[in-house]
């Protein structure tokens, strides 16, 4: 089974964090914007609390400019020994020439009262190469810090803690359940977790407690599609796809996902009639529990390989007619 690597980068930030020995330029970015958020609000309780509208200072990225960050970056501090400032989605690598020199010369001589925290949210942190210079600065003078999805471990432990937080307990299965249908990103769980709290009677969440209330992410919603169509319960699979469609889901898309989730339930047949197991499976997928490869192998005993493999099979032939209508309508409108 693959291992998740260790995020040393997070765990450098949050024992500064925890020591008050904050450095002068970040980078973050990753999927996990709870944890980042949590430790920007740290980050600005250490550094501006008290005097925010004076040493704190917030910027959106665009139309900003090298030269403008300069020059609040510059500002000394009033009244506290350091400033912050936090600028959000500015594309470092779609700089022209003349404001990537300029923001490699701050990086270089970057005051020490000052802690900048450059934010990738709704943009997509791409490092581009061919600015070697640019990335060059970057390797030596900013730290990078990727919010990644937690481990398996250190999610369910969360979701335990918020739900006593709440007055209730929840066990492994339950709480396994409740990130296959949610999703693993904090803060979509948060919600979901207020919801349930709230919906239940007992003090134990129950997986009823959860499929009563709880909103499914979308690939759980198309893997209870696919895996109804595996139990030969056809009605189920059109009522989720019907469901799917009011919600103005794009067909494409769900095309896509169901194609995927049917080569992962292919794979399971395969490791059922090679007699490998749920680890396997993980691996082949990535998966991070072994909670959804249970459930594919649950499924996959009910169909064979050869059904499997001319699902995967119809699926691709609805792609590339798709695909060829799309392509074909955009070639005769040309």
């Amino acid at each position: 089974m693959a291992a998740k690597t260790k995020n040393a980068a997070y765990d450098q930030l949050r024992a500064d964090l925890a020591a008050r020995t904050l450095g002068t330029v970040y980078l973050f970015h990753g999927e996990e914007s709870y944890l980042r958020e949590y430790c920007l609000s740290e980050m600005k309780q250490q550094l501006a609390a008290g005097f925010e509208s004076f040493n704190y200072h917030k910027l959106e990225g665009k139309g900003l400019t090298a030269q403008a960050l300069t020059e609040i970056v510059e500002a000394l501090p009033v009244m506290a020994e350091r400033t912050m400032v936090q600028v959000v989605d500015w594309d470092l690598f779609k700089l022209a020439e003349e404001q990537r020199n300029a923001l490699i010369a701050l990086l270089e001589d970057f005051p020490p009262y000052c802690c900048l925290a450059l934010v990738y949210d709704q943009i997509e942190y791409k490092p581009n190469k061919t600015y070697r210079k640019l990335c060059a600065a970057l390797d030596k003078h900013v730290q990078t810090v990727r919010f990644a999805e937690q481990s398996q471990n250190e999610i369910l432990k969360w979701v335990s803690r918020r739900f006593k937080a709440a007055g209730h307990t929840i066990d492994v299965p339950a709480a396994e359940h409740l990130l296959f249908t949610c999703g693993c990103l904090m803060n979509g769980l948060i919600p979901e977790i207020e919801k349930i709290a709230a919906y239940a009677k007992g003090e134990r969440i129950t997986r009823a407690d959860i499929d009563a209330v709880a909103a499914p992410v979308l690939e759980a919603q198309v893997f209870e599609m696919t895996g109804a169509v595996s139990k030969g319960d056809f009605d189920r699979a059109a009522q989720v796809l019907g469901t799917l469609l009011k919600l103005q889901e794009e067909p494409f898309m769900l095309l896509a996902l169901m194609g995927k989730e049917l080569r992962k339930l292919h794979t399971a047949r395969i490791a059922l009639d090679t007699g490998r197991d749920k680890f396997w499976l993980m691996e082949q997928w990535n998966m991070r529990s072994d909670y959804p490869a249970r459930l594919l192998l649950d499924n996959a005993r009910r169909v064979s390989r050869r059904w499997c493999a001319g699902a995967v099979r119809r699926c691709c032939e609805a792609d590339l007619r798709i695909t060829y209508r799309i392509n074909g309508r955009r070639i005769h409108q040309h």
